[in-house]
């Protein structure tokens, strides 16, 4: 059905990465600091500390506060990053009993730091398990505790403090938890908007902010919606199509099986053209081709494709404009079409039963896109919005009470 390139990995990192001032122009507060070192260990209460086998960072400065300096057991190192968002992640280099985060904030005791912690089995789907701020009392390790899970990597997402949006953290301790056997649900991630931006999701594809807008109406839950416009010669990535979309590195393991649960909208006037027009695909992490899955508007009908080009297409239904379209999807990720298999509700309704079909490439992983992306020879601007995303790991989980199923 069309072409894609691969998504070039350095489009990943979110735009402040790497940004950082010029050299000389660093606040004060955010410079390097001098080379000494405290000599002691951190000191943290009610934590079992815990050592990670390694880290890793959205970003720095630019200057030498990178990662590492987070386990240095020095707090007059640090790790900086500029851009509300940025994030700091630490494996633990096995699944291990995680009930805390001890964090000894740079500056902290004059300023208060907006953050969340996150948790991960394998580096590719997190689950937020804390949200919270600082003393901003303190330079001292602070320890934040949650319900204990099972985890192997932990993350701590910034969102700037009361000063600026610098992610300026001195020492850091996963801290130990005991826990019980876990139940197989969990939600695993939102990208419902309700941040206000678009900080749910990992990045964009897009020409200018404008294409991408997160609007207060129309809603289909919450607070926030997504507008996504596309315009012809709209191409930010220099491949096929035009496009403006939103991607989250979902990145599903073979043999996992999740429900994810949206709604999306398209606008009164958009076109009615015979030729692809895709709101929703998982993508493989590979060079070219089409996605595996891939919800996409045809004429006056949409549709579900799986399988790339040409696919099978599993499931039709007329378009309607102006309302909101629910979906609640079931996908077990397998490349073995007698594994892996499709299940979908629309507006409440089942409308495709559980059936056997390969959703991945031999050897690749998807990761979710959405927004608009569509045939370059369409003229009309096209607008869609989107709502609601949430992943989980059972049909419960992403139920609520505006979606019911008949």
């Amino acid at each position: 059905m069309k072409k894609t390139l691969l998504l070039v990995e350095t489009l990943f990192v979110l735009g402040a990465v790497g940004c950082g001032a010029p050299d000389g122009s660093l606040p004060d507060a955010d410079r390097p600091p001098a080379l000494e070192s405290s000599g002691e260990d951190l000191t943290t209460t009610s934590c079992t500390q815990l050592t990670p086998a390694s880290v890793k960072a959205s970003g720095d400065d630019g200057t030498g506060s990178v990662a590492a300096n987070t386990l240095d057991d020095q707090l007059t190192t640090r790790w900086s990053s500029l851009g509300k968002g940025q994030w700091i992640d630490f494996d633990l280099g096995a699944t291990k009993g995680l009930g805390g985060m001890a964090l000894a904030w740079h500056q902290g005791d004059t300023r208060v730091n907006t953050f969340t912690i996150s948790v991960s089995p394998d580096g590719y789907t997190y689950t937020q398990v804390y949200s919270g701020k600082s003393q901003g009392t303190t330079t001292a390790a602070e320890t934040y505790t949650f319900t204990p899970v099972s985890a192997r990597r932990v993350r701590v997402t910034v969102q700037g403090n009361t000063l600026n949006d610098w992610a300026s953290i001195a020492e850091a301790r996963p801290c130990s938890g005991t826990t019980t056997n876990p139940t197989p649900g969990g939600i695993v991630w939102r990208g419902d908007f309700e941040s206000g931006d678009r900080s749910q999701w990992d990045g964009t594809q897009m020409m200018s902010a404008d294409r991408l807008q997160v609007v207060s109406s129309p809603l289909r839950e919450g607070g926030f919606a997504l507008k996504a416009t596309v315009k012809q010669g709209d191409d930010p990535i220099n491949s096929s199509g035009n496009r403006n979309e939103l991607f989250k590195q979902t990145k599903e393991a073979a043999g996992s099986e999740y429900w994810y649960r949206w709604s999306t909208r398209f606008a009164p006037d958009f076109p009615s053209v015979n030729t692809w027009q895709l709101f929703t695909q998982w993508h493989h992490d590979g060079c070219c081709g089409s996605p595996p899955v891939e919800f996409y508007v045809y004429g006056e009908e949409m549709r579900l494709n799986i399988g790339g080009d040409p696919g099978v297409i599993v499931w039709k239904t007329p378009l309607v404009r102006n309302a909101w379209h629910d979906f609640i999807f079931h996908v077990k990720w397998s490349p073995n079409a007698t594994v892996g298999f499709v299940e979908l509700y629309y507006d409440g309704n089942l409308v495709l039963p559980k059936r056997y079909i390969a959703t991945q490439y031999s050897g690749m992983l998807n990761y979710l896109k959405i927004g608009l992306y569509r045939n370059d020879t369409v003229a009309p601007v096209g607008v869609v919005y989107h709502d609601g995303w949430v992943m989980g790991r059972t049909k419960a989980d992403v139920l609520d009470g505006n979606y019911q199923l008949k």
